[in-house]
């Protein structure tokens, strides 16, 4: 795995399994955790000003999503407090699959003790497991936190090689 060193037990994604050395808890999420993963994502929309839809339209999307397939969600902590979302898309160019960390949260009271690492980690096993080849995320420039976290566990923004050209992502409402 990917990080510092504190494993992250998964053991094929069943029940909530302490992590490994005392480490975080980490566990996939059931269509049973929406309304958890519904506050979550509020709360990590509504921090950083972007719009979220009410509480129980939220939670509803969530739980289709996880019935569907269309999203993994892991979350991290006894409350819990942080969650990961990420989706997987078969690749055109190379016939494998790829996977994208569409969201990764850690409450504020929460931050500085691994859970964000954890969460990371557990994200590059699940992705793993299901045969994915290739990893990508995007944060903001200013978000230096997570730019740390991600750099510090192996992404670049940098294409090709460390030296290459910065990479950007762009984004337009349709």
């Amino acid at each position: 795995m990917v990080g510092s060193g504190k494993a992250i037990r998964l053991d094929a994604m069943s029940p909530p399994e302490s992590g490994a050395e005392g480490g975080p808890v980490v566990r996939e999420a059931t269509e049973d955790d929406a309304q958890l993963l519904a506050r979550l994502l509020h709360d990590f929309n509504t921090e950083f000003g972007d719009f979220v839809p009410d509480l129980p339209l939220l939670a509803e999307r969530i739980a289709d999503h996880i019935r569907r397939g269309e999203s993994t969600f892991l979350l991290a902590g006894e409350g819990p407090e942080g969650f990961a979302q990420v989706r997987f898309r078969p690749s055109l160019m190379t016939g494998e699959l790829d996977a994208y960390l569409e969201e990764l949260y850690v409450a504020p009271g929460h931050r500085g003790r691994g859970l964000g690492r954890a969460l990371l980690d557990a994200v590059v096993e699940v992705s793993r497991r299901r045969g994915a080849v290739h990893l990508d995320l995007n944060t903001s420039v200013d978000d230096t936190a997570a730019r740390g976290l991600y750099e510090s566990a192996g992404f670049t923004n940098r294409e090709g090689s460390p030296d290459g050209p910065v990479m950007l992502y762009y984004e337009r409402d349709l």
